[in-house]
């Protein structure tokens, strides 16, 4: 018997390992070199980035005031004329007098006042009022117009949040702070912006 350690083939053979294999130090190597300060008088990584960052911010700049490129592409609607909207956000301002007469009940059913949010004129209103603030904003109003749509969701969208907690019988959720998001709502909407 032979006293190698190494594992004998049926023929009586050593079996050797073959020899590692050499490992590649490449990504070492650039990882270094990327890592290196450039040569005094050279010109870095970081200084092209920013000539090319700073070389796009100069020809977009130039550009604002030109359409986007994907206007091209991308069809808009046209605005029905006003007529078609000023009815619809009317109704809804009826709609949503009707909601608030709807929480002087003893035991209002907050569910069936919160389905009234989603249903008649009031389930189009963001795209009505939208409508009517681009009107107001091709007449010079637009950043009141803007700011009366903006109270006005943000107040809607409170109150659709009270009425959740409210039908899930969360105290926090009073029926005066309801009343004082539909006002909200309703002054937003009453805005002759």
């Amino acid at each position: 018997m032979s006293s190698s350690l190494l594992p004998t083939t049926s023929g009586g053979l050593h079996v050797c390992p073959s020899p590692p294999r050499p490992r590649r130090r490449r990504c070492c190597q650039v990882i270094t070199a990327a890592a290196l300060p450039p040569a005094s008088g050279g010109v870095g990584r970081r200084a092209v980035s920013l000539a090319g960052v700073a070389a796009w911010l100069a020809t977009t700049v130039g550009r604002a005031g030109a359409a986007s490129p994907f206007d091209k592409y991308v069809k808009r609607k046209k605005l029905e004329p006003l007529e078609t909207y000023v009815p619809a956000v009317l109704l809804t301002i009826d709609q949503f007098v009707d909601l608030e007469k709807s929480l002087e009940f003893e035991k209002p059913r907050y569910d069936e006042t919160r389905s009234l949010l989603r249903s008649g004129p009031a389930s189009s209103l963001r795209i009505n009022i939208r409508a009517v603030a681009q009107y107001a904003s091709s007449n010079g109003q637009g950043k009141a117009a803007s700011d009366a749509v903006d109270e006005c969701l943000r107040a809607l969208e409170d109150l659709d949040s009270l009425l959740l907690h409210a039908s899930r019988n969360d105290p926090s959720a009073s029926i005066e702070t309801m009343r004082s998001k539909i006002t909200v709502a309703l002054g937003a909407l009453d805005n002759p912006g």
